[in-house]
């Protein structure tokens, strides 16, 4: 079941990475041309905070601008890791365009296989922050191994930090102008043949994709499971990406909420989670 799955989604994300490098969600000729211009959103430098001289892996990086947004913030390291190979390729191509690539570097794996691709051979290899924003848990089948990995690679008193999407958007069917489809707690994969994709709903792509909708409870206990404590934890009722079907933007800044349901949902999570001794 799991190569089956991760097949499946390698080649929806291999054709997706495709549109996605020139839309105007992503901004990347803005990140190419502007040395001072960063991805990351608001809410995940809040979580981050300071982090001139740290090493972080960040995982499921897309085409990594988030991950060289890392680096012009100070890191002293930034890894991205993706399962997507096209996606892996833009990466290390926008990190020698951006003269990035002395502190960004990019691995092509399926997460669980990430012990073949990133040793592990003393607390020298660790991490100070695991970091990952945007569509993550709902890509993992088994959510022990997911945090197994975050404990692994994280050094004792470090954090984890997760900004997502809140498991309650995932249960409207998207292409139904958000009719409640289906389950908020794990009742198996969740198969589906879309078409388009979130930056071109025009885009000429055809692919199943297998998912699995984790509850905030599963989520959280994954981690407490594998040592880590639980430091900070906030839901936000508006989303920083226009990213659905059916959004509106709100007047005050870049944020959006469901027409129908506005303030009435919660729509982003993030926790910070600290690696216990």
């Amino acid at each position: 079941m799991e190569d089956d799955y991760i097949s499946v989604n390698r080649d929806l994300w291999n054709k997706r990475a495709k549109y996605h490098f020139g839309s105007s969600i992503y901004h990347a000729d803005e990140f190419i041309s502007n040395k001072t211009y960063i991805t990351i959103k608001e809410t995940e430098l809040s979580f981050l905070g300071n982090i001139k001289d740290k090493c972080i892996l960040h995982r499921q990086c897309h085409f990594g601008l988030d991950t060289l947004s890392l680096a012009r913030l100070g890191a002293k390291k930034a890894i991205g890791i993706d399962l997507s190979n096209i996606a892996i390729d833009k990466a290390s191509q926008l990190a020698e365009q951006t003269n990035l690539n002395h502190v960004a570097q990019f691995i092509c794996c399926n997460i669980y296989q990430i012990r073949n691709y990133l040793k592990i051979n003393d607390n020298n290899d660790l991490f100070d922050i695991v970091f990952t924003s945007y569509g993550t848990t709902r890509w993992f089948l088994d959510l022990n191994k997911w945090a197994q990995i975050i404990e692994d690679y994280l050094k004792p008193d470090s954090s984890f930090i997760i900004v997502d999407f809140h498991p309650m958007v995932w249960t409207f069917d998207n292409q139904e102008e958000h009719l409640l489809t289906y389950s908020y707690f794990n009742c198996g994969p969740i198969i589906e043949y879309t078409k388009g994709t979130y930056t071109d709903p025009s885009a000429p792509i055809e692919q199943k994709s297998i998912r699995w909708n984790h509850s905030l409870s599963d989520i959280i206990m994954a981690l407490i499971e594998h040592h880590l404590k639980i430091n900070l934890f906030k839901e936000f009722d508006s989303l920083p990406l226009n990213y659905f079907n059916n959004l509106c933007q709100l007047s005050d800044h870049q944020q959006y909420q469901f027409k129908q349901y506005q303030r009435k949902l919660p729509l982003v999570y993030a926790i910070k989670a600290i690696k216990n001794k």
